[in-house]
């Protein structure tokens, strides 16, 4: 079943009903949907350069259109760094590693214990939006979401040319 520009604009603006979210997520993708929803995104942000993947909200895989380099970047114009490095480790980064800290969002005596677990935020330094938290223990190593296979997902899912890039 293909979707409309219009339910596909109600799903990023978080405004579908969850009926139809349920029947989006459980049924096979429509061919045109993933075209018209990067469409979508770049008619959203301030800049020019191609989106290449959306890696969250507010935060997407660009193709430089100079260079035609592939950097992760924020919503805001902020390049974190490129494409195949982890983007957390470039970011501004809150831990909350003390009762003090935990408490400020959970409330007293049900925070975690900060020598088991600890709550990192990862925020853009530029514009302040939280892309990502996670919960592991003090001394687990930043945890990198996952790696895609942009070349895979181009051309064996979507059946479209993997966008051009510079080497490097």
């Amino acid at each position: 079943m293909a979707y409309t520009r219009t339910k596909i604009e109600d799903l990023v603006e978080g405004k579908i009903d969850p009926d139809t979210l349920h029947q989006m997520l459980s049924t096979p993708k429509d061919p045109e949907r993933f075209a018209t929803y990067v469409e979508i995104l770049q008619e959203r942000v301030p800049w020019d350069d191609k989106i290449i993947l959306p890696l969250g909200p507010k935060l997407y895989i660009v193709q430089q259109k100079v260079t035609k380099t592939w950097v992760v970047r924020c919503e805001c114009g902020h390049d974190f760094c490129g494409w195949q490095e982890n983007w957390k480790l470039h970011a501004r980064i809150h831990v909350r590693d003390t009762p003090a800290k935990l408490e400020e969002i959970y409330p007293r005596l049900m925070a975690p214990t900060p020598t088991w677990q600890v709550i990192r935020e990862y925020v853009c330094g530029e514009c302040g939006t939280l892309h990502d938290v996670e919960a592991p223990t003090p001394w687990y190593p930043v945890i990198r979401d996952f790696e895609p296979d942009i070349d895979a997902f181009y051309s064996e899912w979507l059946g479209l040319p993997v966008p051009e890039r510079a080497e490097g």
